[in-house]
């Protein structure tokens, strides 16, 4: 189980108000309906997947706490989250499992498989006794985070976290999404604690809360967070509003549906109450707690890593280096100053990991054959990038993803253009965002997704197979039925795209 699934565990789970009026809850085994709408439904799939964390990356072996080039630093983390651990259980009347001090004592020596195989047990325990639940647990879960994003390669976790960290003003509140985005910079970060340089809020388990209590118990006092009466507040406001618009989409079937196609399942009960009975629901309502969170804080800055896109952030985006600001006022457009800066950032970011190849014209058909040779032939003559960079699926998933989510910006935009000419300069932006996130990961799903929505978008249907094709070939998606299902759909003339 990925953290991010761990994170938001309890937010997943049944929710009640007012006697049991409203409940949340999560049904992932549907299957996937095949339709002319499938590129849109399994995007949406992809994007959950990259924003929750889908798989547990392939550690090394060989990772070594001493050895790390953050060794120090990550050791006075985890001693400070066991301090904080200990200090929240007290604080509120949780008794602490049996295998925490085995835990903690093995992630300060260093013995870090063995603390990840503790910290298992102790999730274990939790999902059977709820006495143990507490927001020690959220302190507990930053510091196993060290050893699912360190091991899989140590260099691009330090590089991921202090890039991050160092382009973030001091006082902010970041948002960080999927699992680096919460971990890596947690860890590296002065102190997590305190708040130091920026106030660090993961996205996912903000419907969680013992992670608002853990979150109250660090920040309260210098920046709102959220209170149990916000999330209530939250919760119950996504489902009213579902109210209205599954009583639309029932009372006038031959219109626009209302509710989000395929994903948001929201559903009446035997009793006639309202069920949330999806993931996308869980985003719904994550959406208002981060708009509750930014508008409350009205002076300070805010930055994000993207976990799954949150629709209200859009027109207030912008990038910003690796991640995105959220400026306080919605922007009427990202200027040619803003989006050539994003463009040299990029370039001169990718060229140690990749080479120097990929420019504003390089074609896809040079970018699938550079994924061709580097990641179904394996072969890195003269290749000009690091190639401990393309041999670590993890961290070439996770820099795609951060570039991905900058092209899905100016995708935003120009879906939202009523101008011929802006709609053509973020569709060129976003193209180029798409191809260097392509570049970086030939195989990552949410970034395959996006861009050949994208180039359906336009017309550009050989474009888009051959990018499917393409990221078909590469051994880690041989086995991957969606990516095959979208190669056969690109290829069948007579299933249409929007």
């Amino acid at each position: 189980m990925s953290f991010c699934r761990l994170e938001q565990r309890r937010a997943d789970n049944l929710y009640k108000f007012g006697g049991g009026v409203y409940s949340m809850e999560t049904q992932n085994d549907k299957p996937m309906k095949t339709t002319g709408k499938f590129l849109v439904a399994v995007l949406g799939a992809a994007l959950l997947m990259a924003g929750c964390g889908k798989k547990q990356a392939k550690s090394s072996s060989s990772w070594s706490l001493d050895k790390s080039g953050a060794s120090a630093q990550l050791k006075q983390f985890l001693a400070a989250q066991e301090t904080q651990a200990r200090a929240l259980a007290k604080q509120d009347g949780n008794k602490l499992p049996s295998d925490f001090d085995a835990f903690y004592k093995a992630a300060e020596t260093g013995d870090w498989q063995d603390a990840t195989n503790l910290f298992q047990q102790m999730r274990k325990r939790l999902d059977g006794d709820s006495s143990l639940l507490g927001s020690w647990w959220s302190a507990t879960l930053d510091a196993d985070g060290v050893f699912w994003t360190f091991p899989p390669g140590d260099k691009y976790a330090i590089a991921f976290g202090n890039d991050i960290i160092q382009s973030i003003p001091a006082g902010s509140i970041y948002f960080g999404g999927a699992d680096p985005g919460r971990f890596v910079v947690t860890a590296l970060m002065e102190s997590h604690a305190d708040g130091k340089p920026f106030f660090m809020l993961s996205q996912n388990p903000l419907t969680d809360a013992t992670y608002l209590r853990y979150l109250r118990a660090m920040y309260g006092g210098k920046i709102h967070t959220l209170t149990d009466e916000d999330l209530q507040k939250c919760l119950q406001d996504y489902m009213t509003d579902a109210q209205r618009r599954l009583s639309h989409d029932q009372q006038f079937p031959n219109e626009p549906r209302q509710l989000q196609s395929g994903d948001e399942d929201v559903r009446l009960d035997s009793n006639g109450l309202i069920q949330l009975r999806s993931q996308m629901a869980v985003i719904g309502v994550r959406e208002l707690l981060t708009k509750t969170i930014f508008d409350k804080n009205p002076d300070r800055e805010f930055y994000i890593v993207e976990g799954f896109p949150l629709e209200w952030m859009y027109p207030y985006l912008e990038p910003h280096g690796l991640i995105m600001k959220i400026n306080r006022q919605p922007l009427s457009a990202l200027s040619d100053e803003v989006v050539q800066r994003d463009s040299d950032y990029w370039t001169k970011y990718l060229t140690p990991m990749i080479g120097g190849w990929l420019k504003p014209d390089t074609t896809i058909g040079e970018v699938a054959a550079f994924a061709e040779k580097i990641h179904v032939k394996k072969d890195l003559s003269r290749f000009a990038g690091d190639p401990q960079f393309v041999q670590s699926e993890y961290w070439c998933e996770n820099f795609s993803k951060l570039r991905s989510s900058i092209g899905g910006l100016y995708a935003w935009r120009a879906r939202n253009s009523h101008d011929d000419a802006e709609k053509k300069r973020m569709n060129d932006a976003a193209d180029f965002a798409f191809r260097q996130a392509w570049a970086l990961c030939p195989y990552s799903l949410e970034t395959v997704f996006r861009y050949v929505a994208l180039l359906t978008s336009q017309n550009r249907r050989a474009d888009a197979l051959l990018v499917a094709e393409t990221a078909a070939k590469i051994p880690e998606m041989k086995d991957n039925g969606q990516l095959r299902q979208l190669v056969t759909e690109l290829g069948n003339p007579a299933i249409k795209f929007k």
